[in-house]
């Protein structure tokens, strides 16, 4: 297929497997899910009755104190003890095989092209990291809540974007699918999209 360059004369032939692919809803949901529940730390820890600092001596003899029998003063019955049923570090990561992954990624930026959400130029980039001109070549473009999608790291646009709600830099070597989800529109330069043909192709 072809996508008409914006602002400018002249198209680029892409691949139809990637910006042509159809619309699988329950795939993206599944690639958003497993993205997100991957990036969660489960750092809850409680420790047990071994793990508790203390508690080596026996704290009364086993006998003719009138008391209960006591082995430890960190058991979970006293005060300072251990945790009965402690809670321990928990892996969320959730397994999407790599043809899901490539397949929903496909079917998000196949959906952007059809909704006419996908702004493809030559090239995008400014001279100083400044904020001001960042936003000027946007409205040149009409744009504003957008994600930029990049062929290399650009430090001057990164700086300049960073400032701004509803502006991000993404480069195409890294860029995932909760990321194009929550874009409202997608600009990326011709070397970009051809990164992005040979990530997913």
């Amino acid at each position: 297929m072809e996508l008409k360059l914006q602002n400018e004369a002249g198209v680029v032939n892409v691949s139809d497997k990637v910006f042509a692919a159809k619309f699988n809803e329950p795939l993206i949901h599944q690639a958003v899910t497993t993205y997100l529940t991957s990036g969660r730390l489960g750092s809850k820890a409680q420790k047990t009755r071994s793990q508790v600092s203390g508690g080596g001596k026996k704290p009364w003899r086993q006998k003719g104190t009138g008391r209960a029998r006591a082995g430890t003063s960190r058991s979970p019955l006293w005060r300072g003890g251990g945790i009965t049923f402690a809670a321990k570090p928990k892996d969320y990561t959730q397994k999407l095989n790599k043809k899901m992954y490539r397949g929903a990624v496909c079917s998000i930026i196949s959906e952007l092209v059809r909704q006419e959400r996908l702004v493809v130029v030559e090239q995008f980039s400014i001279s100083t990291p400044k904020t001001k001109e960042l936003l000027a070549q946007l409205k040149t473009l009409n744009l504003q809540d957008v994600l930029i999608v990049t062929d290399k790291n650009d430090d001057n646009l990164y700086l300049a974007a960073r400032n701004l709600y509803r502006v991000a830099v993404c480069e195409a070597s890294v860029i995932d699918p909760v990321s194009l989800v929550g874009a409202e529109k997608l600009l990326v330069t011709v070397p970009a999209l051809k990164q992005l043909e040979e990530r997913f192709a």
